[in-house]
């Protein structure tokens, strides 16, 4: 194979580079066999400025020796990848494993706004559902805590909310909506009411071969008019095997059966209207409060008895720190799930805009401020964005450029950082990826093994941090 040395100076380029580059939005192309038959270290997996995370660790070393009874709540807020709950889904697993599982946490009927979400709980609904994204432009719409909103003005409805597993089976369920308005009842079953009324009684006869009207209206006790008039006949022709109706004066009994939902009560707090159970639940409906024209759904929280975690996932796909930052009530519903950590993945659909590092890195301060702003006691862990190609052949550079200076503002803004983009190979890894099966074939989006690579790695992380933390403090 001839070697193309343009391409070979290239690439050492940006090695050299790479930690401290200057992004504009040039493609440049490296080729994929040099980048692949070259070395890539893999920083140990760990969380950068772990300090910034000392609240959280302590409430996990509560837990780990039960010394409280309490819930710990981590919020992991992105784009596609997290409303899909693939990676998601592998660190609430393993952490619950580990110190307790407290519930199921967030969830959100993505399927009756069209698009996709969760596996592991089921939602249905008789009523066709209007929905709003923080993705779309602001139009006074009240996107919330999920950055989806649920919408109609049909008092009629009844959404069933189906844990489908054990492992999700609950004792409290919270309703989220806009300003706290009781716009829902729940019920875990429902009454059949049977109605009973008169009728007229139904007759037909079937015509047989030699019969006239005369002989018909003579055997019913009824006028050959009468019958013509009940099946709108223009003479007194007939044919054998058609059917007549034959009308008459006599009623008889009709029973309707209707279901209602029994409503259970509810009560409410400052952020949400909930309703708990002695005894434990795997499924509930949504029905309306019949006092109220509208209703709007921002998100749904399930909770068991049981102290541990809660990690709830929130994720719209196409989203950018942007879109949330543009809707201030998602960060006042923020505070109806209690974060003592926030997780922050967000930064691959920033990169494709070919957003600077300086834009992206103001965009985050703010979202980071607005957090805190209504959350004090959360603290706050950055997740650099993954490698990825523009083009399927240009590497992403933007995201390295993200990852650096995440890392770099990591003390000055306080929060903490788990630095994805290294793991996975960095600026060079996408080559990798691929082979192993952990990208798909836009070189964008990773694959299902992906994901859950990813979260299979935050969740070490977090799991080594907190080591640490208790050797730190012995």
């Amino acid at each position: 194979m001839q070697i193309n040395w343009h391409y070979i100076a290239l690439f050492l380029f940006f090695v050299g580079v790479v930690s401290a580059q200057t992004i504009d939005s040039s493609y440049v192309e490296i080729d994929s066999v040099s980048v692949d038959s070259v070395e890539v270290d893999i920083p140990d997996n760990g969380i950068l400025n772990s300090n910034a995370l000392r609240k959280f660790y302590q409430k996990l070393a509560n837990l780990e020796n039960n010394t409280t009874s309490q819930k710990v709540n981590i919020v992991h807020i992105g784009d596609s990848h997290i409303q899909a709950d693939l990676m998601t889904n592998v660190v609430r697993e393993k952490l619950q494993d580990t110190f307790g599982n407290g519930g199921r946490g967030l969830i959100f009927p993505h399927n009756l706004a069209r698009t996709n979400g969760s596996w592991d709980v089921k939602f249905s609904s008789n009523e066709s559902w209007n929905n709003y994204r923080i993705v779309s432009p602001v139009n006074g719409s009240n996107v919330g805590l999920s950055g989806i909103l649920l919408s109609s003005r049909n008092d009629d409805f009844a959404i069933e909310v189906n844990a489908k597993q054990a492992d999700n089976y609950f004792n409290l369920i919270k309703i989220v909506t806009p300003k706290n308005a009781n716009m829902f009842q729940v019920a875990t079953a429902k009454k059949t009411i049977v109605l009973e009324s008169d009728v007229p009684k139904k007759i037909t006869h079937k015509i047989k071969n030699g019969e006239a009207l005369s002989i018909i209206a003579d055997k019913y006790n009824v006028s050959i008019a009468q019958i013509k008039k009940s099946n709108g006949l223009k003479s007194n022709n007939i044919r054998a095997g058609k059917t007549l109706k034959i009308p008459t004066n006599e009623m008889q009994k009709r029973s309707i059966s209707r279901s209602e939902f029994i409503p259970l009560e509810m009560t409410a707090d400052a952020d949400s209207h909930f309703y708990r159970s002695d005894e434990t639940l795997e499924k509930i409906y949504l029905i309306p409060n019949k006092e109220q024209k509208e209703f709007e759904l921002n998100g749904v929280v399930l909770e068991n008895n049981q102290s541990g975690i809660l990690y709830h996932n929130i994720g719209v796909n196409g989203a950018r720190l942007s879109d949330y930052n543009k809707y201030p009530l998602f960060f006042e519903q923020l505070k109806a799930l209690q974060p003592d950590l926030i997780v922050v993945s967000l930064g691959t659909n920033e990169s494709f805009d070919h957003m600077k590092s300086q834009d992206y890195m103001n965009l985050l301060d703010v979202f980071i401020q607005s957090v805190k702003a209504q959350n004090p006691n959360a603290e706050v862990l950055v997740a650099t964005p993954p490698p990825s190609l523009f083009k399927r052949r240009y590497p992403n550079t933007f995201c390295a450029d993200y990852a650096k200076n995440i890392i770099e503002k990591a003390e000055e803004f306080n929060y903490a950082v788990w630095d994805l983009y290294s793991q996975f190979g960095g600026l060079y890894g996408v080559g990798r990826n691929a082979q192993r099966g952990l990208i798909g074939k836009d070189k964008v989006h990773y694959t299902k093994t992906g994901y859950e690579k990813q979260g299979d790695l935050l969740a070490e992380a977090i799991l080594n941090a907190f080591q640490n933390y208790k050797t730190i403090k012995e």
